[in-house]
């Protein structure tokens, strides 16, 4: 296995609220660990936000005695949440904060997953397959028919989350199992990747450097800069 993480501020913004962590061996009892975090609030809450909840989750990873990756990933994201919501009521500065929240888990052909917010994880093997499902507006609209993908691209609310860490005293992550072939890559991202480039644009540049994550990785978020940067970047590629 081989993995790449990078973060970029971007064109348009001041701060950068994303924040990630990418470990090929071992965190407690996991065998290696990816997050993407995407922060939100005012001033610098956004980016206390995400850089907490990734240091929070893989502190608690690494002292927990739970081996089943799943119950293992939803307890540490419960008590996550718990202590991001506690530390934005206590201070007013914070107030409103959170984070969206992607984690994975390669445990041999097995890839555990658990998702909440808008940032994503796909799998690239014989094509590109988004995993996760976006907590999103738009993407709610899109359920109920009233947009298409292509409308929900450019809607002027495609910001606005449903879900999200530290937001509501429990979090509402989604959870899923996927079986990974040899030779697939997985790509984990924030939405300032996404909202910039198209998947079938995203697939090409990351089969055009499949032997190579952090290529993969860095042509990404360069191009994502070029069509316009307009918000944080963060890409963790990973080659199973």
């Amino acid at each position: 296995m081989k993995a790449f993480s990078i973060t970029d501020i971007g064109e348009k913004r001041r701060i950068n609220q994303d924040y990630v962590f990418c470990e090929t061996n071992p965190i407690g009892n996991l065998p290696n660990l990816f997050i993407v975090a995407d922060g939100m609030g005012g001033h610098k809450a956004g980016d206390y936000a995400s850089r907490f909840c990734v240091e929070f989750f893989t502190q608690f990873i690494k002292e927990s005695n739970i081996t089943s990756p799943i119950a293992l990933m939803e307890e540490a994201i419960r008590a996550t949440n718990e202590a991001l919501y506690t530390k934005s009521k206590q201070q007013e500065e914070l107030e409103g904060m959170g984070t969206t929240f992607v984690v994975a888990t390669i445990c041999g052909k097995e890839m555990y997953v658990a998702n909440i917010g808008d940032s994503r994880l796909y799998v690239i093997g014989k094509e590109i397959r988004q995993i996760t499902e976006d907590h999103s507006l738009v993407q709610a609209m899109v359920k109920t028919g009233e947009l298409n993908r292509d409308e929900a691209r450019v809607h002027p609310n495609k910001n606005i989350i449903t879900r999200a860490l530290g937001v509501n005293e429990k979090a509402q992550p989604d959870f899923f199992e996927v079986e990974l072939a040899e030779g697939d890559i997985v790509l984990m991202c924030s939405d300032g990747l996404t909202n910039m480039l198209e998947d079938e644009y995203i697939e090409k540049i990351i089969r055009e450097n499949a032997d190579d994550p952090k290529t993969a990785a860095e042509t990404l978020v360069k191009t994502a800069n070029q069509y316009g940067g307009r918000d944080n970047i963060a890409v963790i590629v990973i080659k199973v």
